[in-house]
């Protein structure tokens, strides 16, 4: 059962049917409702015209056993006079129940002033019909038929009699019967209407949720074979579920090209490590072997090659991770100097600029900009900082050859070198342009490669103002 209700299809199924049925359940109720007033009524219309019409005959001073209307055919008849001194009733009436009197044979009449004497509110004069008729509900039994019957009251002022009330009933077999006949209609009625429901909700829900079932299937095939190449179907429509589906691509393939990109940067920084650890090996062995001949400045130079490459890849290991850089306030001015200090050729032309993020960051995009410029400069490299708009802008630029303009992003790809002649001691792992580029879209920036004023490289770093 569970298992059955944990499905959306089931779950929108059983919705829509309760929903269904809340409201069949309303609009039946009120349809009852409805009709037994509507019926009541007109049977009510009817037993106050018969009863209006031997309140008429009274005040023309007809006696009681002239009156027509007593025969039971139109229903049950009663002549009060006074307090509920029953004078005239129908023929062949045994029982009655919801009026004034329980009686069903008349009473022999008293003198006026007697106990006759009524004590109704309304003044009438003589040989006048009340306007207000008052109803109730009762039942009566007519020549041994015993039916509900919907009684009218009206009362009459007689010349000789006093004041007379009225009773006549008009039968409710019809309201009884139409009410039970709607009622046997809806409990018949609603069940297969809800099951169509229910039906039609089970297969427009299945139909809809086809395309999820595919993307789910295909995800689980996805996982089980670790495939990233794959995607889930697309459905062409314009729904939900399409966008569902198209998100859903767009994560596998951004995934994808994050795994690629891992499994690049696992090789390449194997490839990077594995030259100096077996540079520094082979000095080591050489040396346990020849001791004379131990290069210990070359094993030094190795050493330290390996221990920036090893930090070059915790930076970026920290950074893949997505550690956040911090929001403590930073002077770039400040920060340019820092860096550019004991360098030899490096102009720094700054005005005072402050700038949320981590210092330490920060100071590792300048001094690889730096790095990187003095390796390609032929003399002399510069270093602005200034505000532009709300952006902090950083430029480091060189008289170097410059960077090609169809080069100027691959640069700032991992492990990439573009003078493939430059030796790997002189030239770095190429993880410089890659860290610095990371470190400034972590702090909301940007930083982009162009021609600078010299005909060499200029790079430029925005970031938001603090």
């Amino acid at each position: 059962m569970r298992r059955l209700f944990g499905s959306v299809r089931a779950r929108a199924t059983l919705g829509a049917t309760l929903v269904v049925a809340v409201a069949l359940v309303a609009a039946g109720a009120a349809v009852l409702l409805s009709l037994k007033s509507n019926l009541m009524g007109e049977a009510g219309t009817r037993a106050e015209r018969s009863a209006r019409a031997v309140a008429a005959q009274l005040a023309a001073g007809t006696p009681y056993d002239k009156l027509s209307g007593l025969d039971g055919d139109d229903g049950p008849v009663q002549v009060l006079a006074g307090k509920k001194r029953l004078v005239a009733a129908s023929e062949d009436l045994e029982k009655i129940s919801g009026t004034d009197s329980d009686r069903v044979k008349p009473q022999s009449p008293v003198a006026p002033g007697g106990d006759d004497d009524d004590d109704s509110e309304e003044d009438l004069e003589p040989g006048e019909i009340a306007g207000e008729s008052t109803f109730k509900n009762g039942s009566a039994t007519i020549d041994g038929d015993t039916e509900d019957y919907r009684f009218a009251a009206v009362e009459v002022e007689t010349h000789d009699r006093g004041r007379l009330k009225v009773y006549a009933g008009a039968p409710l077999a019809a309201e009884h019967g139409a009410v039970q006949t709607a009622l046997t209609v809806m409990l018949i009625g609603f069940p297969l209407l809800l099951g169509v429901v229910a039906g039609v909700t089970w297969l427009v829900t299945r139909r809809a949720l086809r395309p999820v079932e595919g993307i789910r299937s295909e995800m689980a095939a996805i996982t089980a074979s670790q495939d990233l190449a794959r995607r889930v179907p697309e459905p062409q429509t314009h729904d939900e579920v399409a966008r569902l589906a198209r998100t859903t691509n767009e994560t596998l393939a951004a995934l994808e090209t994050s795994v690629e990109r891992q499994r690049r940067f696992v090789a390449d920084a194997s490839h990077e490590l594995r030259s100096p650890i077996a540079s520094l090996r082979t000095q080591l062995e050489v040396a346990a072997a020849h001791p004379e001949l131990l290069d210990l400045d070359g094993a030094v130079e190795d050493t330290v090659r390996l221990q920036r490459l090893a930090a070059d890849l915790l930076l970026l290991a920290r950074l893949d991770a997505g550690e956040r850089p911090g929001d403590a306030k930073v002077d770039l001015a400040g920060l340019a100097r820092e860096a550019a200090e004991g360098r030899t050729g490096v102009t720094v032309d700054a005005e005072p600029v402050n700038v949320a993020g981590s210092r330490g960051q920060l100071g590792r995009v300048l001094a690889n900009l730096l790095d990187n410029a003095q390796r390609h400069a032929r003399s002399a490299v510069t270093v602005s900082v200034r505000r532009e708009g709300d952006l902090a802008l950083v430029g480091v630029a060189d008289d170097g050859d410059g960077v090609p303009a169809s080069d100027r992003e691959r640069i700032f790809e991992r492990f990439v070198r573009l003078d493939a002649a430059r030796s790997r001691d002189d030239g770095g792992a190429g993880l410089g342009l890659a860290i610095a580029r990371d470190v400034a879209v972590r702090h909301g920036g940007t930083l982009t490669a162009a021609q600078g004023p010299a005909g060499g490289a200029l790079f430029e770093l925005r970031l938001p103002l603090s």
